[in-house]
């Protein structure tokens, strides 16, 4: 027998009044206040993110250079502390390992930390007082626990692999690598798909030489500053945990002609890419990526401006596949969460590294941010989340400065460059006004923003770091949760 609409929606809303019951009202009330704020801390490899994170504890620890984030301009910001995990499997982000590198030690200059190899968590208390009369006589102090979550970047690539076949991803890579200057790098890897037939049946030593010599020409690429965002998967590049598991013993293979035999090369190949896509992708996602409620996403612009335009682009396509698999939206009140669960309601997007572009070019810097991610900034606010653009340095290498050349004086920024033992004066190109017209000038090879090394003097005893808007991108982040 059918339903009808009318009886298809009387069901619905029975459905929705037992979920809505004053009990589980209640409950939801209580599990909000006291569930921690899970903050996100999304980019590609070498965006800045194990900085951001080491830069944002040490900020709130000592906020004395925090004067946009609203709670601590009114004088509301009590304190904040470092926690344990509030999940034992994760490791701890080595917040003070990652300190004491970029404020130097043992007799070594400053230097920047390790990139990120793990999956990592910070946790941190805060307190504050509200800002309403109301509030406070309720509750004259409040507290929030924040978790920051730290992964590689190279393992946000996995999400554009979540709803691609094998077939489409081997036949993009494959035609990728003979592309260009990457087809030099490709050449060992190319020339060991000539000796074997994909038809032929698999063997786990033929599997594994081909994971290796994947993962060695992704490595190869990176190193000579190419992109790899429709390559992947991230784990060929840092495999964490999966080092050595034969879910990695796969690489791209040309399909055969005909029917593709069981148990084949390509068909082991493409059961392992399907296993890596849901097993390893899928539950990693599930895991975290599906439980955060705010998300920052780094972008080291001036460094795909260096690399040219064709880098930038590579930036954009790879931001906009990777983030169309987070789920958007305003799902944190009592009934948006019973209905729809936890989604992102705000996303700060951060152009990193803002100190090597001189200060009154930061806001072109933002716009073509803006320009960047515009395509994903318009879907996630249509989805009802709260977005916006900064030019960010989460800890303050270089500063700008004017110099004088051929009767000219040009923007400039300076900073500590390594093999250099005094700070360094340098003239990055002007970065245009208009976006299109730095994507341009970048393809020119118009621009060179060095990689200034942390000063001396950045720690000191009770005081947080120098930032640029750093307290601007807490104060989007987290700042209507210290109302």
């Amino acid at each position: 027998m059918s339903t009808s609409p009318f009886d298809r929606l009387g069901l619905e809303a029975r459905r929705l009044a037992r979920r809505l019951t004053p009990e589980a009202l209640a409950e939801e009330a209580a599990s909000l206040l006291d569930r921690p704020l899970r903050l996100g801390v999304t980019g590609l490899a070498r965006s800045g993110k194990t900085v951001f994170t080491t830069a944002v504890a040490r900020a709130l620890l000592f906020p004395d250079r925090l004067p946009f984030l609203q709670a601590r301009a009114d004088g509301r910001l009590i304190g904040a502390e470092l926690r344990r995990p509030g999940d034992p499997e994760i490791p701890r982000f080595a917040y003070e390992t990652h300190l004491a590198r970029l404020a130097g030690s043992d007799g070594e200059m400053p230097g920047w930390p390790a990139s990120t190899r793990m999956l990592s968590q910070l946790r941190m208390g805060l307190r504050w007082k509200p800002a309403g009369m109301v509030d406070r006589r309720i509750r004259p102090v409040r507290e929030l626990t924040l978790d920051i979550i730290d992964y590689p970047g190279e393992w946000l690539l996995d999400l554009a692999l979540i709803e691609r076949s094998f077939a489409d991803w081997s036949a993009e890579a494959l035609a990728t690598l003979r592309q260009g200057p990457r087809a030099e790098l490709a050449r060992p890897f190319l020339a060991r798909l000539e000796t074997l037939d994909p038809a032929a049946p698999a063997d786990d030593v033929t599997l594994a030489e081909l994971g290796q010599g994947w993962s060695a020409h992704l490595i190869a690429c990176r190193t000579a500053g190419l992109a790899v965002s429709r390559l992947g998967p991230g784990r060929f590049l840092v495999p964490g945990d999966l080092e050595g598991a034969p879910v990695l013993a796969f690489s791209p293979l040309p399909e055969p002609k005909g029917r593709v035999p069981s148990g084949s090369l390509y068909a082991v190949a493409a059961e392992r890419f399907d296993q890596y896509r849901k097993r390893i992708v899928g539950r990693f996602f599930r895991e975290h990526f599906a439980r955060l409620d705010r998300q920052v996403v780094l972008v080291d612009l001036p460094g795909a401006l260096s690399a040219g335009a064709d880098a930038v682009e590579d930036l954009k396509l790879a931001l906009t596949e990777s983030l169309g698999a987070f789920r958007y939206g305003r799902g944190h009140g009592m009934i948006g969460r019973l209905l729809s669960g936890v989604r992102i309601d705000r996303v700060l997007f951060a152009a990193t590294k803002a100190d090597q572009v001189p200060a009154a070019q930061h806001a072109r810097l933002d716009a073509l941010m803006q320009s960047l991610v515009a395509d994903a900034a318009r879907a996630i606010r249509f989805e009802g989340a709260e977005t916006r653009t900064l030019a960010i340095a989460a800890v303050k290498a270089a500063e700008s400065v004017f110099a004088e050349h051929d009767g000219r004086n040009l923007a400039c920024v300076r900073g500590r460059i390594a093999g250099r033992k005094r700070p360094s004066v340098v003239y990055p190109g002007e970065l245009p006004a208009d976006p299109a017209e730095a994507l341009a000038r970048a393809a020119g090879g118009g621009f060179d923003f060095p990689p200034f090394l942390p000063p001396e003097g950045l720690v000191r005893d009770g005081h947080g770091m120098a930032h640029i808007r750093l307290d601007q991108a807490l104060d989007h982040l987290i700042g209507d949760r210290l109302g």
